[in-house]
């Protein structure tokens, strides 16, 4: 059996593909640019028993969908679990964007679901499950959010969609928005390291649980919804956020 994470060799993504690496799981981690991220994160995932492959490839376009897609095709294992971590960091105010740079985040944050999908089709076994990794920026405004906020949004709304679409399939389709985490693309998106601290701090204080988000939080949730007990699950948003944005 095959589980791809894209997005999978970092951060949120990572974490994620190291809980579902069981001995006998074989995972591909789609990654964009980062060579020596991959190769780590290849051999953490094989010190948990599972296989592991790295595929570099750009998910905004239809090609790196195609691309990732053909090493699982390779693998000649069905596909039972496709989590779509992979983002693409553009911060920007909306009125004084770069147009084409905008699109292409939005492709990468939002349609590349569809990409992705369709060309897993035919690999997915029923009883099979999709997991996009969204964000509360899908449906709350932030300074200098839009490009990835609207990207995740429109892919919460294809997930509605799809679910029509491959519940007679047998495959599940659903969304985790975990609250904000402690990565490296939060200093990306707040420019840098001090500023970060100081929203991780913020987000603690404020959150009704006391604390931030943890990497436990979300991925015992996606392991959940990858699992036989959420095969009623179907086209839903889930936020494993403590309590934040409540309001």
């Amino acid at each position: 059996m095959t589980i791809l994470v894209t997005g999978g060799t970092k951060g949120i993504g990572l974490a994620i593909a190291k809980r579902l690496a069981a001995p006998g799981e074989t995972l591909v981690l789609g990654y964009h640019g980062d060579d020596r991220a991959a190769e780590e994160a290849v051999a953490a995932i094989e010190t948990l028993g599972a296989r592991a492959k790295s595929v570099r490839a750009d998910l905004g376009a239809i090609d790196g969908a195609e691309a990732v897609m053909a090493v699982v095709a390779k693998l000649g294992q069905p596909l039972t679990c496709l989590v779509h971590s992979a983002a693409m960091i553009y911060p920007t105010s909306l009125l004084d964007t770069d147009l084409p740079r905008f699109t292409q985040a939005v492709q990468t944050n939002g349609l590349s679901l569809l990409y992705l999908v369709q060309k897993a089709l035919p690999h997915l076994a029923a009883g099979g499950s999709i997991v996009f990794i969204s964000s509360a920026g899908a449906r709350t405004a932030s300074p200098r959010y839009g490009a990835l906020g609207a990207g995740k949004a429109l892919a919460e709304s294809l997930i509605r969609y799809l679910a029509l679409e491959l519940a007679p399939r047998g495959v599940t389709i659903n969304a985790v928005a975990p609250g904000l985490v402690r990565t490296g693309s939060v200093a990306s998106m707040v420019g840098g390291e001090a500023a970060a601290e100081q929203i991780f701090e913020r987000a603690g204080r404020s959150n009704p649980s006391g604390r931030m988000s943890r990497d436990e939080d979300y991925v015992e949730l996606v392991a959940f919804l990858a699992g036989p007990g959420a095969r009623f699950i179907q086209g839903q948003i889930i936020h494993a956020n403590g309590g934040a944005y409540i309001g």
